[in-house]
């Protein structure tokens, strides 16, 4: 049984790896597109689909779908920083660092105040 979750822990890896580059290069040429699968929730997809096939337990697919559902929106603001790094005339590195300080204070407070879900 070991070996089927090291395969399917490398799977994840492999994809979540070609997913990062596909998007790396399409965005090259078309940011639109590699905006588009960047967006595709193709790692959570694949995520739920593993943990599936490792526990066969829906209740926690349930619980994990549930925290996905509130999370990704709170992440959302990593990316605002990025958006108008140009109008504010910022680089990447403190565009990017800002994006992870917004992103990480809209979850850190999720974490602490919201529900606790056991």
């Amino acid at each position: 049984m070991r070996a089927c979750t090291d395969v399917d822990d490398n799977s994840a890896r492999l994809i979540a790896g070609l997913v990062v580059m596909g998007v790396t290069e399409v965005s090259k040429k078309y940011p639109r597109y590699g905006a588009l699968l960047l967006s595709l929730p193709l790692v959570s997809i694949l995520a739920f689909l593993f943990a599936w096939s490792k526990h066969r337990d829906l209740a926690t697919i349930s619980n994990l779908a549930r925290e996905t559902l509130i999370l990704v929106p709170l992440g959302l603001p990593f990316v605002v920083p990025m958006v108008l790094a140009n109008r504010f005339s910022q680089t990447f590195l403190p565009a990017f660092l800002y994006g992870i300080l917004l992103a990480s204070t809209s979850i850190g407070i999720w974490l602490y105040f919201g529900p606790k879900i056991s």
